[in-house]
């Protein structure tokens, strides 16, 4: 299982995001399983609107909301709990919340993969980002 955080949901669906072609080209190529949080969803969902990207808001919500190719995770009330510990134990970093209750489900799941262009993920030391 892969688990896709937003960074690379918004390259796919950007067409002007720096990232768009070489997210699309391994977008294509990854044959596991895909994941991802309704967190990252919020994000990515967010991201897309505010950045004047409505018509894609519409594609990505029919592609991961509206179909079965995404398992989404919800945030538990212990997800939560370890994601503040984690936001706390590590401030001398730039995580966001999100970013580590994505870190919090990956080790919930056992994930050991990322597909992310954000380099949070690297820091984590605990996953293979992708690409």
């Amino acid at each position: 299982m892969i688990f896709v955080d937003s960074s690379a949901w918004f390259a796919i669906y950007s067409r002007r995001d720096a990232n768009h072609s070489i997210a699309a080209q391994t977008l294509t190529s990854i044959q596991e399983q895909l994941a991802t949080s309704d967190y990252v969803i919020d994000e990515t969902l967010t991201l897309l609107r505010a950045r004047g990207e409505n018509e894609r808001v519409e594609a990505f919500g029919k592609r991961v909301l509206e179909s079965n190719l995404v398992k989404i995770v919800s945030i538990n009330e212990q997800d939560f709990a370890s994601a503040w510990t984690i936001f706390r134990t590590f401030a001398d970093k730039a995580w966001s919340f999100t970013d580590c209750t994505s870190r919090v489900v990956m080790q919930r799941l056992g994930i050991r993969q990322a597909f992310a262009f954000d380099e949070h993920f690297r820091q984590f030391g605990t996953v293979t980002v992708l690409p």
